[in-house]
Order: structure tokens, then C-alpha cells, then sequence
């Protein structure tokens, strides 16, 4: 029972950090992410550039790497050669292991002021389109205690780990004199070794699989959907015709 109860916790705790550490994205407008979880090699160069560039600080609790794999179109060979780096106990992790990886709770509070969260449910408590435009929006901010800062999420305590791959951003202001109201925008300083539209890409298929994993049963629900209709399309033109059959001799 107890077990039970810290599980619901995790989860709801999992739902609500996101949500409780900033407001930014309602002051921001989101960009669209166009995304398709049916995409499977989107998906896989999604899981690709997370175990890549994100877990190292970011578990996926909520997932196993075989039903991942599977549900991805890979072998547990391949799970276990390109998207498991981390090791239990000494040990390689096996494919049958939960996402998580290494880092624990005290060393990422000392680290950047707050545990970095279980991304399990980000694609469903933030959506696909904060994720997508929160990636695309990391900017040069030397106040910051990670030289960085964000348009979506003010003062995210998270370093711009796909730096690399974007390179750096300005956040430029209107010149004095100009509209008021004209929004700050973001100006590339120092390209990555990624063009913008590969970077796009890059940052697209990222969130395709993180909002794949919010929620997995999302690949076949549709088209289990789809069956269902169908089903009681056809049951209705028999139970229409059954009951004329059973009421002729009544009217």
C-alpha cells in the first residue's frame, strides 16, 4: 500500500514541477512543433539525441528501453549497442530496465539548485509545442549562473545542452525610438555545427519522442479507434434490421 501511495506521488510530483517552476510560456507565443508519432524514424533519432544529450541529467522513470525499442521498430540488440550508456550495479543495464541513469537527487540539487525532473510526462503536462519551442529558445545571458537563459522559461537553472548543435543566441531588443511593443528576438551569434533547418529537425524529433513517451499507448489507440467505429457501424446496421425483424408482427 505505502509503495502504492509514493508511486502516485512521484507521479503527481512529475506532473506539477514543470508546471510550478515558471510562467514564462504563457507570456510567450509557442511555436508550432508539427510532429508525428507514427514517425518512426523520427522517433528514433528522438531517443537517439536523448539518451545522447539529455539523460545524463534527465531520467524517463515511467519507461522501460525494451518496450521503447519495441514500440520503435529495434531489436534488443540494437537498445542495448545505441541507446544504453549507463551501467547498474557495476554492470551494463539490461533492456528490461527502467530509463533512469546516474545521477541522484542531492548532487543535481547542488549542482543546479533544483534536481533536474523525471521527463516521464512532459509531453503530456507541458506539450509538444512548449518542448519544441522551449529547445529553440535558449539565449546568451551572462547574468545567469550558466551563462544562459530562456525566452519560455525565465531563469530555467539549465545549461543549452544542444549548443553545440544550434550554437548561441542573442536575445535582441527594438532599436530606441521604435515600437514599444515590439518583441525582443532571437539573432544566432555563433552557428553550431547544425544549420537552423537541421536543428529544427533535430529539436523536432526530440519532442516527438518525449511526447511519445508521455504517453505509448497513443501509437495504436487511434487505430484500435478506427476498428472500434467500424465494429459498431456494422452491429448497428444489424440491430436496426433485427429489431424491424422482432416489432413487424407487434405493429
Amino acid at each position: 500500500m505505502k509503495n502504492t501511495i509514493a508511486g502516485i506521488l512521484f507521479a503527481l510530483g512529475a506532473v506539477m514541477l514543470p508546471l510550478s517552476a515558471g510562467h514564462a510560456a504563457e507570456e510567450v507565443a509557442l511555436q508550432h512543433a508539427d510532429i508525428d508519432v507514427h514517425n518512426e524514424q523520427s522517433l528514433q533519432r528522438g531517443a537517439k539525441y536523448f539518451v545522447n544529450y539529455c539523460m545524463g541529467c534527465h531520467s524517463l522513470n515511467f519507461s522501460r528501453y525494451n518496450r521503447v525499442g519495441l514500440d520503435l521498430g529495434l531489436t534488443d540488440e540494437q537498445v542495448a549497442d545505441n541507446l544504453i550508456f549507463t551501467r547498474t550495479d557495476g554492470e551494463p543495464t539490461k533492456v528490461g530496465e527502467l530509463m533512469k541513469n546516474g545521477m541522484t537527487a542531492k548532487y543535481g540539487s547542488e549542482a543546479f539548485g533544483n534536481a533536474p525532473p523525471d521527463l516521464s510526462l512532459t509531453g503530456r503536462s507541458r506539450g509538444p509545442d512548449w518542448i519544441y519551442s522551449f529547445l529553440k529558445s535558449f539565449y546568451l545571458d551572462p547574468s545567469r549562473p550558466l551563462g544562459v537563459n530562456n525566452t519560455v522559461f525565465a531563469n530555467a537553472g539549465m545549461p543549452h545542452v544542444l549548443w553545440e548543435l544550434q550554437g548561441y543566441q542573442t536575445l535582441e531588443h527594438a532599436a530606441e525610438g521604435a515600437d514599444a511593443h515590439a518583441e525582443p528576438k532571437l539573432v544566432l551569434e555563433q552557428e553550431g555545427t547544425a544549420s537552423p533547418a537541421e536543428y529544427d529537425q533535430i529539436v523536432r524529433d526530440l519532442t516527438n519522442f518525449l511526447t511519445y513517451v508521455g504517453e505509448p499507448a497513443q501509437l495504436h489507440r487511434r487505430g484500435i479507434g478506427v476498428w472500434v467505429l467500424i465494429y459498431l457501424g456494422l452491429f448497428a446496421v444489424f440491430a436496426y434490421f433485427l429489431k424491424k425483424e422482432y416489432w413487424k408482427d407487434v405493429h
